[in-house]
Protein backbone atom coordinates (compact mmCIF):
# COMPACT_ATOMS: atom_id res chain seq x y z
CA UNK A 1 0.00 0.00 0.00
CA UNK A 2 1.43 3.37 -1.07
CA UNK A 3 0.30 6.41 0.92
CA UNK A 4 1.17 10.06 0.36
CA UNK A 5 0.80 12.38 3.37
CA UNK A 6 1.00 16.17 3.25
CA UNK A 7 1.84 17.81 6.57
CA UNK A 8 4.41 16.48 9.04
CA UNK A 9 2.92 18.09 12.13
CA UNK A 10 1.92 16.07 15.17
CA UNK A 11 -0.95 14.26 13.43
CA UNK A 12 0.95 13.59 10.19
CA UNK A 13 3.98 12.34 12.11
CA UNK A 14 1.85 10.06 14.28
CA UNK A 15 -0.03 8.55 11.33
CA UNK A 16 3.14 8.05 9.29
CA UNK A 17 4.92 6.40 12.21
CA UNK A 18 2.10 3.93 12.72
CA UNK A 19 1.74 3.05 9.05
CA UNK A 20 5.50 2.61 8.53
CA UNK A 21 5.50 0.04 11.31
CA UNK A 22 2.77 -1.81 9.42
CA UNK A 23 5.06 -1.99 6.36
CA UNK A 24 3.11 0.60 4.37
CA UNK A 25 5.07 2.61 1.80
CA UNK A 26 4.86 6.21 3.07
CA UNK A 27 5.94 9.49 1.50
CA UNK A 28 5.68 12.66 3.61
CA UNK A 29 5.60 16.13 2.06
CA UNK A 30 6.43 18.99 4.44
CA UNK A 31 6.96 22.64 3.44
CA UNK A 32 8.84 23.75 6.59
CA UNK A 33 12.54 22.83 6.13
CA UNK A 34 13.29 22.43 9.85
CA UNK A 35 10.28 20.19 10.37
CA UNK A 36 11.10 18.19 7.25
CA UNK A 37 14.66 17.64 8.51
CA UNK A 38 13.39 16.55 11.94
CA UNK A 39 10.94 14.04 10.46
CA UNK A 40 13.54 12.72 8.01
CA UNK A 41 15.85 11.98 10.94
CA UNK A 42 13.13 10.18 12.91
CA UNK A 43 11.14 8.20 10.34
CA UNK A 44 12.19 5.51 7.89
CA UNK A 45 10.38 6.94 4.88
CA UNK A 46 10.83 9.37 2.01
CA UNK A 47 10.41 13.00 3.13
CA UNK A 48 10.09 15.77 0.55
CA UNK A 49 10.67 19.35 1.68
CA UNK A 50 8.36 21.24 -0.67
CA UNK A 51 4.82 22.43 -1.37
CA UNK A 52 2.28 19.60 -1.42
CA UNK A 53 -0.01 21.44 -3.83
CA UNK A 54 2.65 21.34 -6.57
CA UNK A 55 1.84 18.77 -9.27
CA UNK A 56 5.49 17.94 -9.93
CA UNK A 57 6.10 17.36 -6.23
CA UNK A 58 3.06 15.10 -6.01
CA UNK A 59 4.32 13.08 -8.97
CA UNK A 60 7.73 12.82 -7.31
CA UNK A 61 5.97 11.45 -4.22
CA UNK A 62 4.40 8.70 -6.33
CA UNK A 63 0.85 10.04 -6.27
CA UNK A 64 0.07 8.18 -9.52
CA UNK A 65 0.39 4.83 -7.72
CA UNK A 66 -1.01 5.97 -4.36
CA UNK A 67 -3.83 4.09 -2.65
CA UNK A 68 -4.47 6.89 -0.13
CA UNK A 69 -3.80 10.62 -0.12
CA UNK A 70 -3.91 12.24 3.34
CA UNK A 71 -3.64 16.01 3.81
CA UNK A 72 -3.22 17.05 7.46
CA UNK A 73 -1.45 20.41 7.31
CA UNK A 74 -2.43 23.22 9.70
CA UNK A 75 -4.36 24.93 6.88
CA UNK A 76 -7.90 23.73 6.10
CA UNK A 77 -7.74 25.45 2.74
CA UNK A 78 -4.50 23.71 1.75
CA UNK A 79 -5.93 20.35 2.81
CA UNK A 80 -9.12 20.80 0.80
CA UNK A 81 -7.44 22.26 -2.27
CA UNK A 82 -4.80 19.53 -2.34
CA UNK A 83 -7.50 16.84 -2.21
CA UNK A 84 -9.36 18.57 -5.02
CA UNK A 85 -6.17 18.83 -7.04
CA UNK A 86 -5.33 15.16 -6.57
CA UNK A 87 -8.89 14.19 -7.47
CA UNK A 88 -8.86 16.20 -10.69
CA UNK A 89 -5.41 15.14 -11.90
CA UNK A 90 -4.83 11.61 -10.58
CA UNK A 91 -6.74 8.40 -10.00
CA UNK A 92 -6.27 8.00 -6.24
CA UNK A 93 -9.00 5.83 -4.67
CA UNK A 94 -9.17 7.60 -1.29
CA UNK A 95 -8.56 11.22 -0.24
CA UNK A 96 -8.60 12.27 3.42
CA UNK A 97 -8.51 15.87 4.67
CA UNK A 98 -8.09 17.43 8.09
CA UNK A 99 -10.62 20.27 8.36
CA UNK A 100 -10.83 22.20 11.63
CA UNK A 101 -13.11 25.12 10.75
CA UNK A 102 -16.65 24.16 11.73
CA UNK A 103 -18.09 26.85 9.45
CA UNK A 104 -17.16 24.77 6.42
CA UNK A 105 -19.56 22.05 7.50
CA UNK A 106 -22.49 24.42 6.89
CA UNK A 107 -21.56 25.00 3.25
CA UNK A 108 -21.56 22.91 0.09
CA UNK A 109 -17.82 23.42 -0.35
CA UNK A 110 -17.17 19.97 1.13
CA UNK A 111 -19.59 18.12 -1.11
CA UNK A 112 -17.83 15.27 -2.87
CA UNK A 113 -19.20 16.56 -6.19
CA UNK A 114 -16.95 19.61 -5.70
CA UNK A 115 -13.75 18.34 -4.11
CA UNK A 116 -14.18 14.56 -4.10
CA UNK A 117 -12.92 14.25 -0.51
CA UNK A 118 -13.71 10.76 0.76
CA UNK A 119 -13.21 11.37 4.46
CA UNK A 120 -12.94 14.50 6.60
CA UNK A 121 -11.57 14.49 10.13
CA UNK A 122 -11.77 17.32 12.66
CA UNK A 123 -9.44 16.89 15.68
CA UNK A 124 -11.51 19.20 17.87
CA UNK A 125 -14.75 17.35 17.09
CA UNK A 126 -13.10 14.02 17.86
CA UNK A 127 -11.68 15.34 21.15
CA UNK A 128 -15.06 16.78 22.16
CA UNK A 129 -16.74 13.44 21.42
CA UNK A 130 -14.28 11.61 23.67
CA UNK A 131 -14.67 14.27 26.38
CA UNK A 132 -18.43 13.86 26.38
CA UNK A 133 -18.15 10.08 26.73
CA UNK A 134 -15.68 10.52 29.58
CA UNK A 135 -18.03 12.86 31.47
CA UNK A 136 -21.08 10.62 31.08
CA UNK A 137 -19.00 7.72 32.43
CA UNK A 138 -18.14 9.63 35.59
CA UNK A 139 -14.75 11.09 34.58
CA UNK A 140 -12.91 8.69 36.89
CA UNK A 141 -10.25 7.93 34.26
CA UNK A 142 -9.44 7.91 30.58
CA UNK A 143 -11.94 5.70 28.79
CA UNK A 144 -12.09 3.71 25.57
CA UNK A 145 -15.58 2.98 24.29
CA UNK A 146 -16.25 0.63 21.37
CA UNK A 147 -18.86 0.29 18.64
CA UNK A 148 -20.27 -3.21 19.12
CA UNK A 149 -19.65 -4.09 22.74
CA UNK A 150 -20.39 -2.79 26.23
CA UNK A 151 -16.82 -3.62 27.25
CA UNK A 152 -14.72 -0.60 28.17
CA UNK A 153 -11.03 0.02 28.75
CA UNK A 154 -9.99 2.46 31.49
CA UNK A 155 -6.62 3.41 32.91
CA UNK A 156 -5.44 3.49 36.51
CA UNK A 157 -2.22 5.00 37.89
CA UNK A 158 -0.53 2.96 40.64
CA UNK A 159 0.53 5.17 43.54
CA UNK A 160 2.78 4.24 46.45
CA UNK A 161 -0.16 3.21 48.65
CA UNK A 162 -2.10 1.31 46.00
CA UNK A 163 -3.42 -2.16 46.80
CA UNK A 164 -2.08 -3.24 43.37
CA UNK A 165 1.54 -2.39 44.14
CA UNK A 166 4.04 -5.31 44.05
CA UNK A 167 1.35 -7.95 43.37
CA UNK A 168 0.94 -10.24 40.38
CA UNK A 169 -2.08 -9.88 38.12
CA UNK A 170 -3.31 -13.29 39.25
CA UNK A 171 -3.16 -12.25 42.92
CA UNK A 172 -4.94 -8.96 42.19
CA UNK A 173 -7.89 -10.67 40.49
CA UNK A 174 -8.22 -13.18 43.32
CA UNK A 175 -8.14 -10.40 45.91
CA UNK A 176 -10.68 -8.14 44.20
CA UNK A 177 -13.01 -10.98 43.15
CA UNK A 178 -14.30 -9.00 40.17
CA UNK A 179 -14.62 -9.99 36.52
CA UNK A 180 -12.01 -7.77 34.90
CA UNK A 181 -8.69 -7.98 33.08
CA UNK A 182 -5.49 -5.95 33.18
CA UNK A 183 -4.67 -5.81 29.49
CA UNK A 184 -1.60 -3.56 29.40
CA UNK A 185 0.92 -1.87 31.68
CA UNK A 186 2.74 1.34 30.77
CA UNK A 187 5.99 1.40 32.72
CA UNK A 188 8.40 4.28 32.19
CA UNK A 189 8.95 4.37 28.40
CA UNK A 190 7.57 0.95 27.49
CA UNK A 191 4.28 -0.90 27.11
CA UNK A 192 3.95 -4.39 28.60
CA UNK A 193 1.28 -6.89 27.50
CA UNK A 194 1.22 -8.85 30.77
CA UNK A 195 0.54 -12.41 31.86
CA UNK A 196 -0.90 -13.65 35.13
CA UNK A 197 2.54 -13.74 36.77
CA UNK A 198 3.46 -10.16 35.81
CA UNK A 199 4.04 -7.90 38.82
CA UNK A 200 2.51 -4.43 39.10
CA UNK A 201 4.91 -1.76 40.30
CA UNK A 202 4.58 1.75 41.70
CA UNK A 203 4.07 4.41 38.99
CA UNK A 204 2.70 1.88 36.51
CA UNK A 205 -0.32 2.88 34.46
CA UNK A 206 -2.71 -0.06 34.08
CA UNK A 207 -5.37 -0.54 31.41
CA UNK A 208 -8.36 -2.33 32.91
CA UNK A 209 -10.94 -4.17 30.79
CA UNK A 210 -14.51 -5.01 31.84
CA UNK A 211 -18.11 -3.91 31.45
CA UNK A 212 -18.96 -0.46 32.79
CA UNK A 213 -20.67 -1.88 35.88
CA UNK A 214 -17.74 -4.16 36.71
CA UNK A 215 -15.24 -1.35 36.21
CA UNK A 216 -17.24 0.89 38.51
CA UNK A 217 -17.04 -1.77 41.22
CA UNK A 218 -13.29 -2.15 40.66
CA UNK A 219 -12.71 1.61 40.88
CA UNK A 220 -14.86 1.76 44.02
CA UNK A 221 -12.54 -0.77 45.68
CA UNK A 222 -9.58 1.27 44.45
CA UNK A 223 -10.91 4.39 46.17
CA UNK A 224 -12.32 6.14 43.09
CA UNK A 225 -16.09 5.74 43.29
CA UNK A 226 -18.38 7.04 40.58
CA UNK A 227 -19.77 10.41 41.64
CA UNK A 228 -22.88 12.18 40.48
CA UNK A 229 -21.69 15.15 38.46
CA UNK A 230 -24.09 18.03 39.10
CA UNK A 231 -21.98 20.99 37.95
CA UNK A 232 -19.29 21.43 35.30
CA UNK A 233 -16.79 24.23 34.69
CA UNK A 234 -15.28 24.48 31.22
CA UNK A 235 -12.13 26.57 30.96
CA UNK A 236 -11.67 27.90 27.44
CA UNK A 237 -14.30 29.02 24.95
CA UNK A 238 -12.55 27.77 21.83
CA UNK A 239 -13.79 25.06 19.51
CA UNK A 240 -13.41 22.16 21.93
CA UNK A 241 -14.89 24.11 24.84
CA UNK A 242 -17.91 25.13 22.77
CA UNK A 243 -18.52 21.64 21.42
CA UNK A 244 -18.26 20.07 24.87
CA UNK A 245 -20.57 22.72 26.36
CA UNK A 246 -23.13 22.15 23.61
CA UNK A 247 -23.09 18.36 24.10
CA UNK A 248 -23.25 18.49 27.91
CA UNK A 249 -26.08 21.04 27.90
CA UNK A 250 -28.08 18.77 25.59
CA UNK A 251 -27.71 15.94 28.09
CA UNK A 252 -28.72 18.19 30.97
CA UNK A 253 -25.49 19.08 32.78
CA UNK A 254 -25.32 22.62 34.24
CA UNK A 255 -22.28 24.27 32.64
CA UNK A 256 -20.18 27.36 33.46
CA UNK A 257 -17.66 28.63 30.92
CA UNK A 258 -14.57 30.70 31.71
CA UNK A 259 -12.97 32.61 28.84
CA UNK A 260 -10.48 35.48 29.04
CA UNK A 261 -11.38 37.04 25.67
CA UNK A 262 -14.28 39.46 26.12
CA UNK A 263 -15.51 39.27 22.52
CA UNK A 264 -15.59 35.48 22.66
CA UNK A 265 -17.51 35.71 25.95
CA UNK A 266 -20.22 37.75 24.21
CA UNK A 267 -20.49 35.08 21.52
CA UNK A 268 -20.69 32.33 24.14
CA UNK A 269 -23.38 34.17 26.09
CA UNK A 270 -25.49 34.46 22.95
CA UNK A 271 -24.92 30.82 22.02
CA UNK A 272 -25.47 29.35 25.50
CA UNK A 273 -28.17 31.47 27.08
CA UNK A 274 -28.73 29.06 29.97
CA UNK A 275 -25.05 28.95 30.95
CA UNK A 276 -23.04 31.34 33.09
CA UNK A 277 -20.16 32.75 31.03
CA UNK A 278 -17.37 34.32 33.09
CA UNK A 279 -14.90 36.74 31.49
CA UNK A 280 -11.73 35.91 33.40
CA UNK A 281 -8.23 34.49 33.07
CA UNK A 282 -8.02 31.13 34.83
CA UNK A 283 -4.36 31.85 35.65
CA UNK A 284 -5.25 34.95 37.65
CA UNK A 285 -4.72 34.54 41.36
CA UNK A 286 -8.00 34.41 43.22
CA UNK A 287 -10.35 33.47 40.35
CA UNK A 288 -11.15 30.09 41.93
CA UNK A 289 -12.08 31.75 45.21
CA UNK A 290 -13.93 34.71 43.69
CA UNK A 291 -16.16 32.52 41.53
CA UNK A 292 -16.21 29.62 44.02
CA UNK A 293 -15.10 27.24 41.29
CA UNK A 294 -14.06 24.71 43.92
CA UNK A 295 -17.75 24.04 44.61
CA UNK A 296 -18.11 22.31 41.22
CA UNK A 297 -17.90 18.58 40.66
CA UNK A 298 -15.88 18.66 37.43
CA UNK A 299 -13.49 20.98 35.65
CA UNK A 300 -12.65 20.56 31.96
CA UNK A 301 -9.53 22.53 31.04
CA UNK A 302 -9.83 23.06 27.28
CA UNK A 303 -7.78 26.14 26.44
CA UNK A 304 -5.28 26.12 23.57
CA UNK A 305 -2.45 26.19 26.15
CA UNK A 306 -1.96 22.60 27.29
CA UNK A 307 0.44 23.56 30.09
CA UNK A 308 -2.24 25.88 31.46
CA UNK A 309 -4.78 23.07 31.14
CA UNK A 310 -2.64 20.76 33.26
CA UNK A 311 -1.95 23.40 35.92
CA UNK A 312 -5.62 24.45 36.08
CA UNK A 313 -6.76 20.86 36.51
CA UNK A 314 -4.19 20.14 39.23
CA UNK A 315 -5.01 23.34 41.12
CA UNK A 316 -8.75 22.69 40.88
CA UNK A 317 -8.33 19.25 42.40
CA UNK A 318 -6.17 20.62 45.19
CA UNK A 319 -9.03 22.99 46.11
CA UNK A 320 -11.62 20.22 46.23
CA UNK A 321 -13.02 19.87 42.71
CA UNK A 322 -13.83 16.15 42.57
CA UNK A 323 -12.87 15.37 38.97
CA UNK A 324 -10.61 17.04 36.40
CA UNK A 325 -10.17 16.57 32.64
CA UNK A 326 -7.35 18.26 30.70
CA UNK A 327 -7.02 18.60 26.93
CA UNK A 328 -3.39 17.72 26.18
CA UNK A 329 -1.57 16.98 22.92
CA UNK A 330 2.08 16.37 23.79
CA UNK A 331 2.71 12.70 24.36
CA UNK A 332 5.12 13.40 27.20
CA UNK A 333 2.44 15.34 29.03
CA UNK A 334 -0.15 12.56 28.92
CA UNK A 335 1.68 10.30 31.38
CA UNK A 336 2.79 13.21 33.57
CA UNK A 337 -0.81 14.40 33.91
CA UNK A 338 -1.92 11.03 35.31
CA UNK A 339 0.97 11.02 37.76
CA UNK A 340 -0.11 14.46 38.97
CA UNK A 341 -3.62 13.30 39.81
CA UNK A 342 -5.58 14.50 36.78
CA UNK A 343 -8.40 12.03 36.25
CA UNK A 344 -8.48 12.10 32.45
CA UNK A 345 -6.37 13.54 29.65
CA UNK A 346 -7.71 13.81 26.11
CA UNK A 347 -5.54 14.34 23.05
CA UNK A 348 -7.05 15.87 19.89
CA UNK A 349 -4.01 14.60 17.99
CA UNK A 350 -4.48 10.98 19.06
CA UNK A 351 -8.26 11.09 18.58
CA UNK A 352 -7.91 12.37 15.01
CA UNK A 353 -5.06 10.00 14.15
CA UNK A 354 -7.01 6.99 15.44
CA UNK A 355 -9.99 7.99 13.31
CA UNK A 356 -7.83 8.25 10.19
CA UNK A 357 -6.07 4.95 10.91
CA UNK A 358 -9.43 3.22 11.27
CA UNK A 359 -10.44 4.46 7.83
CA UNK A 360 -7.14 3.42 6.22
CA UNK A 361 -6.94 -0.03 7.82
CA UNK A 362 -10.08 -1.65 6.40
CA UNK A 363 -13.84 -2.02 6.41
CA UNK A 364 -14.05 -4.60 9.20
CA UNK A 365 -12.24 -2.46 11.78
CA UNK A 366 -14.82 -0.79 13.99
CA UNK A 367 -12.56 1.32 16.20
CA UNK A 368 -8.94 1.97 17.12
CA UNK A 369 -7.56 3.42 20.35
CA UNK A 370 -3.85 4.19 20.70
CA UNK A 371 -1.94 3.67 23.93
CA UNK A 372 1.17 5.64 24.88
CA UNK A 373 1.56 7.59 21.65
CA UNK A 374 0.76 4.59 19.47
CA UNK A 375 3.23 2.11 20.96
CA UNK A 376 0.25 -0.20 21.42
CA UNK A 377 -3.35 -0.23 20.20
CA UNK A 378 -6.70 -1.63 21.20
CA UNK A 379 -8.42 -2.65 17.96
CA UNK A 380 -12.06 -3.68 17.52
CA UNK A 381 -12.57 -6.15 14.66
CA UNK A 382 -15.63 -7.74 13.13
CA UNK A 383 -14.34 -11.21 12.28
CA UNK A 384 -14.51 -12.18 8.59
CA UNK A 385 -16.23 -15.34 7.37
CA UNK A 386 -13.04 -16.98 6.16
CA UNK A 387 -10.66 -15.56 8.75
CA UNK A 388 -8.03 -18.17 9.73
CA UNK A 389 -8.86 -18.10 13.44
CA UNK A 390 -12.58 -19.00 13.37
CA UNK A 391 -13.90 -22.25 14.84
CA UNK A 392 -10.67 -22.95 16.71
CA UNK A 393 -10.08 -22.87 20.50
CA UNK A 394 -8.04 -19.85 21.48
CA UNK A 395 -5.44 -22.04 23.15
CA UNK A 396 -4.63 -23.54 19.74
CA UNK A 397 -4.23 -20.16 18.03
CA UNK A 398 -0.69 -18.83 17.92
CA UNK A 399 -1.10 -15.13 18.58
CA UNK A 400 1.72 -12.74 17.65
CA UNK A 401 4.06 -11.68 20.44
CA UNK A 402 2.76 -8.92 22.70
CA UNK A 403 -0.86 -9.45 21.63
CA UNK A 404 -3.89 -10.42 23.66
CA UNK A 405 -7.57 -11.04 22.90
CA UNK A 406 -9.32 -9.14 25.65
CA UNK A 407 -12.99 -9.46 24.72
CA UNK A 408 -15.38 -11.19 22.32
CA UNK A 409 -18.96 -10.00 21.79
CA UNK A 410 -21.54 -12.34 20.25
CA UNK A 411 -25.30 -11.77 20.10
CA UNK A 412 -24.93 -8.72 22.35
CA UNK A 413 -23.19 -10.80 25.01
CA UNK A 414 -19.64 -9.85 25.95
CA UNK A 415 -17.09 -12.42 27.07
CA UNK A 416 -13.56 -12.23 28.42
CA UNK A 417 -12.56 -15.51 26.76
CA UNK A 418 -10.62 -18.43 28.15
CA UNK A 419 -8.47 -20.95 26.29
CA UNK A 420 -11.39 -23.15 25.20
CA UNK A 421 -13.41 -20.27 23.73
CA UNK A 422 -13.90 -20.40 19.95
CA UNK A 423 -14.32 -17.28 17.80
CA UNK A 424 -17.05 -17.40 15.15
CA UNK A 425 -17.66 -15.43 11.98
CA UNK A 426 -19.36 -12.12 12.79
CA UNK A 427 -17.99 -11.89 16.33
CA UNK A 428 -16.77 -8.51 17.52
CA UNK A 429 -13.29 -8.96 18.95
CA UNK A 430 -11.15 -6.56 20.99
CA UNK A 431 -7.41 -7.11 20.73
CA UNK A 432 -4.60 -5.24 22.40
CA UNK A 433 -1.30 -5.42 20.60
CA UNK A 434 1.98 -3.66 20.13
CA UNK A 435 2.15 -1.94 16.77
CA UNK A 436 4.71 -4.31 15.21
CA UNK A 437 2.18 -7.14 15.42
CA UNK A 438 -0.69 -5.26 13.74
CA UNK A 439 -0.16 -6.59 10.17
CA UNK A 440 -0.22 -10.22 11.35
CA UNK A 441 -3.27 -9.55 13.54
CA UNK A 442 -5.11 -8.10 10.55
CA UNK A 443 -4.35 -11.18 8.45
CA UNK A 444 -5.60 -13.49 11.19
CA UNK A 445 -8.91 -11.74 11.87
CA UNK A 446 -9.88 -10.44 8.45
CA UNK A 447 -11.16 -11.73 5.14
CA UNK A 448 -8.63 -11.16 2.39
CA UNK A 449 -10.94 -8.77 0.51
CA UNK A 450 -11.55 -6.68 3.63
CA UNK A 451 -7.92 -5.74 4.30
CA UNK A 452 -8.15 -3.08 1.61
CA UNK A 453 -11.81 -2.13 1.16
CA UNK A 454 -11.35 -0.72 -2.35
CA UNK A 455 -10.42 -4.13 -3.86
Amino acid sequence: MHIVIIGAGSIGLHIASQLITENKDIVLIEKNPERAKYVSNHLDCMVINDDGTNLDILKRAGIEKADFFISVTDSDEVNMISCGLVSSEFDVPYKIARVRNLDYSNTKILDRSFLDIDFIVNPEVEAARVTGATVTSGATSDIMIFEKTDIQVRNFFVESNSMFKDKTLKDIRMELKEDFLISAIVRKSSVIIPSGVTYVRENDTLYLVATQKNLERVFLKLGKPVIQIKSVVIVGGGTIGRLVARDLLKIGYPVKIIEKNYEICKELSAQFEKSLVINADISDEGIFEEERLFDNDLIIAATENQELNILSAIYAKSLGVKRAIAIVSKSSYLTVASELGIDSTISPKSSAADTILKYVRGSNIESIHSIFDGKAEVIEFTVGGDAPIINRPLKKIEMPDNSLIISVTRNNQSHIPGGDFMILSGDSVLIITKKKSIPKIEMMFTRANELNPRY
